[in-house]
């Protein structure tokens, strides 16, 4: 299965048969987009490691004296926050500049433009996954057995999935037409990555300050699988489902959006 071969398919499919085509496509892209980033590497994907472990070791170093002595394996704790914002960072980081990134692809006739968001953060997931076995080893060592709360995480994973999709529609259509966007992201991400509680519990952030952080929803996500995998306990139902459904909404009006901005994209390529 090639490219070449599943867009035309796609295009010319009917309508019951064009979600499988558009999968077909959606594999081929998230495939070749991995292959892409580790050619000729000899780590291969021993690089989906390497940053998330020297930020654990960077963080752990600077913070376990100030904050590890009140938060119980901190080690594990911080793990936890510096995967899950990785995925987050990395789907936001690269889907800025997707379109202008393929524009090969997108002046393809019949090329579905709207699946690159979920490329982007598909890739990012796999990323996520490559390095998820570490941290269950790191629980593990320090004596965090699996729970039944485990069974959550395909939930979390989901309505992370739907907010890193739902924002990436957005941003990948205002960078065409503007491209400081993707510089101005950049720094709002590194912003962000001290409003959310990585290295730090969001319970230290004082009450007045703390409802401003909770409109960041990688706030409850983060403390979401903290909530699940480091201390064994089922996350707060409300909140999931509250994000679970402003996600389904962002999907769908950032898709909306993307597409009826689209016909501009190749004229500002």
């Amino acid at each position: 299965m090639n490219l070449e071969n599943v867009i035309p398919e796609v295009a010319e499919a009917p309508s019951s048969r064009r979600w499988r085509h558009a999968w077909d496509v959606l594999l081929v892209l998230t495939a070749r987009d991995i292959k892409a980033q580790y050619k000729r590497s000899l780590l291969g994907f021993g690089w989906a490691l390497a940053s998330p472990l020297l930020q654990l070791i960077i963080f752990s170093t600077i913070f376990q004296g100030v904050l590890g002595s009140q938060i119980p394996n901190y080690a594990c704790f911080v793990f936890i926050g510096v995967l899950v914002w990785g995925w987050f960072q990395g789907s936001l980081g690269q889907s800025v500049a997707l379109i202008t990134g393929n524009a090969a692809l997108a002046r393809q006739p019949g090329f579905p433009l709207s699946l690159l968001p979920h490329v982007t953060v598909s890739v990012r997931f796999l990323h996520f996954a490559i390095a998820m076995p570490l941290l269950f080893g790191l629980l593990w060592w320090n004596g965090i057995k699996p729970a039944a709360s485990w069974w959550a995480v395909p939930l979390i994973i989901v309505i992370q999935y739907l907010l890193s999709v739902g924002i990436a529609y957005p941003l990948a259509s205002l960078n065409v037409l503007h491209r400081d966007t993707q510089h101005i992201i950049g720094v709002l991400l590194q912003l962000m990555m001290f409003v959310t509680p990585i290295f730090y519990d969001i319970r230290v952030v004082p009450e007045p300050l703390k409802e401003w952080f909770y409109l960041n929803p990688m706030v409850c996500i983060v403390d979401a699988w903290r909530t699940v995998l480091l201390y064994g306990q089922w996350p707060d139902a409300r909140t999931l489902w509250i994000l679970f459904g402003a996600g389904m909404v962002m999907v769908v009006v950032g898709r909306r959006i993307f597409i009826a901005q689209s016909h501009r994209f190749v004229e500002e390529m």
